[in-house]
């Protein structure tokens, strides 16, 4: 049992190696591309890295709560309008007007996740979507703020001198890679182990001082945090915001994404939630009335192929076997 034992710590070892290997060859092509793309392609890949915030928020909830959202969009919008007012009113940029976004997000999830605390499943589902459902009117009817259809623009940058492109490709990059880490911070962490177990054994959790209300609350603040973060990101990276960017369909979107990236919580898996939900609509753009019809097929290809992928790696771990 000792030699299994050894056998399977070295096995894990290898393998998080290979993962941190795999994360630090892709940062490195991230922060490479600029050298070798530009123009659209470089705008595109800074949405990717916002919609990458936004998926993860969602695989946070999934994996720490075992819950679904379909109105994070919401909490994508208060980051985003956090920082379009605050550069509006106070003439701040975006790593100023980022803690209050971050602020905003926690705020809001509390104020949401209290009342809800005890529902699950298809019931915390329908309530969240009443919140994307009523955002896009709530942003409309407050146009003294918000600027109504209109929206509001993001045009400053926190170093002048620097090329706009390059910023916001490369802040938004940085805040996505700190977002991961403070991500494997929590799976690590006293607190992380404690929501888990809070999901995983409701009884045995309570039994040492840890209710599943409060690791509900606390997962849907830490989310929509995450969640507004991403939305800042996204205003800052497309320097506009405005109601039509986030519906219901927005917040579908989102929960794509993380179906995409099997709710992990990792960069690579980021990066590919946040690719699915950039590239290829774009790509299928010129599809016309075939878009809603190629974009299901890549999803279920995309779904189809990772499974498939998971299922070889057990198979073949099971051959590995004495």
């Amino acid at each position: 049992m000792a030699q299994a034992t050894k056998r399977l710590r070295l096995a894990r070892g290898g393998l998080l190696d290979l993962r941190n290997l795999g994360a630090a060859a892709l940062l490195c092509l991230l922060l490479a591309l600029p050298f070798v793309v530009g123009g659209f392609l470089l705008y595109t890949l800074t949405l990717c890295f916002a919609n990458a915030l936004g998926a993860l928020s969602v695989s946070l909830l999934v994996r720490y709560s075992g819950e679904v959202s379909i109105g994070h969009s919401f909490f994508v919008a208060l980051g985003a309008y956090a920082v379009a007012i605050m550069e509006k009113q106070f003439g701040l940029s975006l790593l100023l007007s980022l803690p209050v976004a971050v602020l905003l997000g926690i705020a809001g999830g509390i104020i949401f996740a209290y009342p809800s605390r005890r529902l699950s499943g298809i019931y915390l589902a329908v309530s969240t979507m009443a919140l994307a459902l009523a955002l896009p009117e709530i942003l409309v009817h407050s146009e003294k703020v918000t600027g109504g259809f209109e929206g509001l623009y993001v045009t400053l940058v926190p170093l002048p001198s620097v090329a706009k492109e390059l910023q916001r490709y490369y802040i938004a990059l940085a805040i996505l890679v700190v977002a991961c880490l403070a991500l494997a911070q929590l799976r690590g962490s006293r607190q992380g182990l404690a929501l888990l177990m809070a999901r995983a054994h409701p009884s045995a959790a309570e039994a040492f001082g840890i209710t599943r209300g409060w690791a509900r609350v606390s997962v849907f603040a830490i989310s929509a945090a995450l969640a507004s973060v991403g939305g800042a990101v996204m205003a800052f990276a497309s320097s506009t915001v405005s109601p039509n960017s986030f519906t219901l369909w927005s917040s579908i979107f989102l929960l794509v994404g993380s179906v995409v990236s099997l709710n992990r919580l990792t960069l690579p898996a980021g990066i590919i939630g946040g690719a699915f939900l950039t590239l290829v609509p774009n790509y299928l753009a010129s599809a016309g009335d075939w878009v809603p019809i190629l974009y299901g097929a890549a999803l279920v290809a995309v779904t189809l192929c990772v499974n498939c992928a998971s299922d070889i790696r057990l198979l073949l771990a099971r051959r590995e076997r004495p």
